[in-house]
């Protein structure tokens, strides 16, 4: 059994903290790696063996306290480019940074791929004609297709007639317009891509078991009570529901799963169950407190996730637009 944290390695460390945080969220940081950088890891994982729960608790309580505390060493884009203009001219650390910043890719046409078509149309909507037919000739069909229809109409038939009448790119080109969106889109993308280390650790924290959670929270506030402050007000629990107004609270019960909303209820305060009870109709509202009844009790694990994959929704419907979200400390007005 793994039990020395000093004889670690760092791709060590990493493959066993993305084990830690379960499938779902090592599926979502493996989506964002390279096929090499996740065979790496696959390797390390397959031969790690048993590992402590003490090593592992330690390793997750350092990675929180490096991820949330400035005075420590942690690795960041900042620190990064600093480190990089000691040793290379400003041109080549732009380059650099806008390749590590900007959506993921190896190429500019692989990169746009990732960008957002609303994001991509807004910027695309100011350029000539011309430019925008080269660059949606490049991208996938698909992507293409919906920046077209976001554009206004009649600048995205003249772009549709200059695709129509275009011919073979020459490289020089295709040189230009790749430097312009490298200088004038994807730096300015990037910027506006940086996230607070502290929201990441709350969306990590959100998704730790509540014994877990509360365990690295105590462990954080001794080392650094400003940080952990800060990550508790981040966080975003199933309590915060209370704060959606009765459309809300309809639209998020119309795209949850019913029998996983009982189980979430079944752990909740009385003041979130009447106001999801009250948005029900009476009859469905009756069947549901019976289908809780009828539980008997349940471990706080299948709570917890019940109550996380209804965070999990109301998030997916305010990123659409569809509700919206007061923050944790219900400062926000909610406006429909």
């Amino acid at each position: 059994m793994r039990d020395d944290y000093r004889t670690m390695t760092g791709p060590e460390k990493a493959a066993l903290l993305v084990m830690a945080l379960g499938e779902s969220q090592t599926a979502q940081i493996f989506a964002l790696m390279e096929d090499d950088e996740i065979r790496e890891l696959s390797q390390i994982m397959a031969t790690l063996g048993t590992v402590s729960a003490q090593l592992i608790e330690r390793l997750l309580v350092e990675f929180a306290d490096q991820i949330s505390t400035t005075g420590t060493i942690v690795g960041s884009y900042d620190s990064t480019e600093r480190l990089l203009m000691k040793v290379l001219d400003r041109d080549r650390v732009d380059t650099i940074m806008e390749e590590i910043r900007g959506p993921a890719g190896r190429t500019m046409w692989e990169k746009l791929a990732n960008v957002n078509e609303n994001v991509l149309a807004n910027y695309l909507k100011n350029e000539y004609p011309q430019t925008v037919a080269v660059i949606l000739s490049k991208v996938k069909p698909e992507h293409a297709s919906r920046v077209l229809g976001l554009l206004p109409e009649p600048f995205a038939m003249e772009v549709v007639m200059r695709m129509l009448r275009m011919e073979a790119v020459q490289k020089d080109v295709l040189d230009d317009v790749e430097r312009t969106l490298r200088n004038e889109f994807m730096s300015n993308l990037a910027r506006t891509n940086r996230r607070d280390s502290h929201e990441m650790m709350a969306d990590i924290f959100n998704f730790l078991d509540r014994n877990v959670e509360s365990r690295f929270m105590n462990a954080l506030e001794e080392r650094n009570k400003d940080s952990a402050e800060r990550i508790k007000a981040l966080m975003f629990t199933f309590e915060d529901l209370s704060n959606l107004d009765p459309g809300g609270v309809q639209t998020l019960l119309s795209a949850a799963e019913k029998d996983k909303l009982a189980i979430a209820l079944k752990g909740s305060s009385e003041t979130l169950r009447e106001l999801f009870f009250s948005n029900m109709s009476e009859r469905a509202a009756k069947i549901m407190k019976e289908d809780m009844q009828a539980m008997g009790p349940i471990r706080l694990k299948d709570v917890d996730e019940a109550q996380m994959y209804m965070v999990t929704i109301a998030k997916d419907l305010a990123e659409k637009g569809d509700i919206v979200l007061a923050d944790s400390k219900g400062e926000d007005e909610l406006v429909y």
